[in-house]
């Protein structure tokens, strides 16, 4: 007999399900009552409360400190099923069990985080009603029409989650396609919930829809869901929810593996721990970029907000938050290059690791390089200025614009390392088959594509759209005219690939993109910056569109090149030394004080507003915490919420039944 699947207990998803019910329709009514309370008291009646105190205590910690772990918890939630659904799939096509596994555990994890989420989600509304009121009868008034759509597709999300979870088993063979359309529904629930919260919170940094005089809402629920700042607060939360939540059962297979007792466990969560690494690097790699078009639509939305974020009392966090993004990069890569000692082969290419960590560890210094610091009247007399007459360049974002595009590239090539480590002789090109032929000339039109129009954009792009003079036209020349040469190379490389020189052509790429986007266009920065500002923007998407097209370009390339290659040797998954699996819980917890510090500094750029330049904060908590204040309250939800996932996990646990042991038949 073939040992059972680990199974959790049905009544702890049917005792969910019914908690998710009953949260959603108590939801429902406490947002209808907000919506139809009258906005006068009754005559002889005590004016109505603008704000409320917790017990006495500060209302905005309360709302900050249950908000946070909502979102905390809801980025697991929506993040994990994004992957476990790619998981699955490639198992289902692959007929690898492995990946069935993998993908099933992690929706043991997802249902075990869910009803959590629900129950943060509801506590955050009902402090926000109760604390709030005044600004929650405002958004209610805007938004009310949406609430409903959010408990619908919530009922969507709870019920489909919990069908694909426990019908994981009763849908195999035959079934097995509709289950994987149920992991697709399952995500689009999530987006789609994701999609109308965000429009709630960003609408509270760039409202629309308001009359100049009165600040009266005088537009549609629509126009208030399409804010400026709703796109790029979606692609930027979707893309950190995917890193968030391969970080974390990155962690969670850690902490297995440590535990694990036989060779079989150890080898399963050693495999899962470096799925959920690549998951979280893979994500981490566009995150920087989403994370800059926010940025920048908030610079758009109001100049007070991007200078205070960037240039005042909000700029040191970004020191910090650098600081975190750098430890995240250079942990994942720590983690694949111990990683290379499981496999058999790969001692061939550890000399190039310490080429790649310099690199990491430069760029990584340019990127935490602030502009300017405060100084005392001495200390600018001894440093001759407010800035430093050689650092200040590299507080610019040209060169750390630069610094991210390198530590990119260089993340990229440790990958390609690893995943190469075992491989030997290539096979022949011709041998590869057509459809090898049609995937290669796909991704290189698309490639062309995508470099071909931006370059045009660029060449006619009207000044006058930047508010700048015409002859200033010619800086746009240059950006142009490197993502047409690197349509060359694609061209170029592709043909030395049909030539079986396939590495040649990585690395030619590999050159050219960091040339040209990294050192011309980084040192080209400084000329735009002082010549055509505006244009600088533009700047960054080309660097960004080259970085992309490189990594693009580059893996396809390796997928066609090592398909059906000579193996040398092989991965003895559970082959890692313990100091490994710790680099993987420090990589949890980093991307947890990053998702709370962002929280901190996206809500603080409202200083006192509540819905800025609309709804004033009037209470006696509208301050801005300084950074030692947010660092006490951050850290705390940090250790709360790790403490609350180790809980939720081991209560999933509990009602796992042991796998019963093998007999003969």
């Amino acid at each position: 007999m073939k040992p059972r699947r680990p199974q959790p207990g049905g009544w702890a998803g049917g005792w969910a399900a019914a908690g998710l019910i009953v949260v959603a329709l108590l939801l429902v009514a406490a947002f209808a009552m907000a919506a139809e309370r009258p906005a006068v008291s009754a005559p002889g009646a005590p004016a109505p409360a603008d704000y409320r105190s917790y017990f006495g205590g500060n209302s905005r910690n309360v709302v900050w400190i249950v908000a946070q772990l909502h979102l905390m918890f809801g980025a697991f939630v929506l993040g994990v099923p994004i992957f476990a659904s790619i998981v699955e799939i490639i198992g289902w096509r692959t007929g690898d069990p492995r990946y069935d596994r993998l993908a099933h555990e992690f929706t043991g994890l997802l249902s075990a985080a869910f009803s959590t989420t629900a129950a943060f989600g509801g506590l955050l509304v009902f402090s926000l009603i109760g604390l709030y009121p005044k600004f929650m009868a405002f958004l209610t008034g805007i938004f009310h029409q949406t609430y409903y759509v959010y408990a619908l597709l919530f009922f969507a999300e709870g019920f489909t989650l919990y069908l694909y979870y426990y019908g994981w088993e009763r849908m195999r063979g035959r079934w097995k396609g509709f289950h994987v359309v149920l992991g697709i529904l399952l995500n689009v629930w999530g987006t789609a919930l994701m999609l109308i919260a965000n429009a709630w919170v960003s609408y509270m940094m760039a409202p629309t829809g308001i009359e100049k005089d009165s600040l009266r809402f005088v537009g549609t629920a629509w126009q208030a869901v399409a804010n400026p700042l709703w796109i790029p607060l979606a692609i930027h939360r979707v893309i950190g929810n995917v890193a968030f939540g391969g970080f974390i059962v990155g962690a969670y297979a850690a902490v297995k593996f440590l535990g694990a007792t036989d060779e079989r466990e150890r080898a399963h969560y050693d495999w899962m721990g470096y799925v959920g690494n690549f998951v979280g690097l893979a994500a981490l790699i566009p995150l920087p970029f989403a994370g800059y078009y926010l940025g920048r639509e908030v610079y758009s939305a109001s100049a007070v907000m991007g200078n205070n974020m960037m240039g005042g009392a909000f700029s040191w966090t970004f020191i910090i938050q650098a600081v975190l993004i750098g430890m995240l990069f250079i942990g994942g890569n720590y983690y694949l290059w111990i990683g290379m000692g499981r496999i058999e082969g790969a001692e061939r290419y550890r000399p190039y690791i310490k080429y790649i960590n310099v690199v990491l560890l430069l760029c990584f210094a340019v990127w935490l390089t602030p502009r300017n610091i405060p100084l005392t009247g001495e200390e600018q007399a001894a440093l001759g200025g407010q800035f430093h007459p050689l650092l200040k360049y590299l507080g610019l974002m040209s060169a750390k614009n630069a610094a991210v595009n390198f530590i990119i590239l260089s993340t990229f090539f440790s990958f390609l390392l690893y995943r190469r480590g075992n491989k030997g002789r290539t096979r022949p090109f011709a041998e590869q088959g057509r459809g090898a032929l049609l995937a290669l000339g796909a991704v290189a039109a698309i490639a062309i594509a995508v470099l071909v129009w931006y370059a045009r954009g660029l060449l006619t792009l009207d000044p006058k759209t930047l508010d700048l003079a015409a002859e200033q036209a010619r800086y746009f020349k240059l950006p142009a005219w490197l993502l047409l040469g690197q349509v060359v190379m694609v061209v170029v490389t592709a043909v030395l690939t049909l030539r079986d020189r396939g590495t040649l052509a990585q690395a030619l790429f590999f050159a050219s993109t960091t040339l040209a986007s990294v050192f011309v266009l980084g040192v080209y920065g400084f000329v735009v910056m002082e010549k055509a500002n505006p244009f600088l923007r533009n700047l960054a998407v080309a660097q960004w569109l080259m970085v992309m097209v490189c990594l693009l370009w580059n893996a396809a390339i390796d997928v066609l090149l090592f398909r059906g290659a000579e193996t040398i040797g092989g991965i003895r998954w559970g082959r890692m030394p313990v100091r490994s699996q710790y680099a993987l819980i420090l990589l949890c917890v980093t991307i947890v004080l990053l998702m709370g510090l962002m929280g901190f500094i996206r809500s603080g750029l409202r200083e006192d507003w509540h819905v800025y330049g609309v709804l004033q904060d009037t209470s006696e908590w509208a301050w801005t915490p300084t950074n030692a204040y947010a660092t006490r309250v951050v850290g705390a939800i940090v250790l709360l919420f790790l403490g609350l996932v180790a809980f939720v996990f081991w209560l999933a646990g509990l009602g796992e039944k042991k796998p019963a042991p093998e007999t003969a038949a």
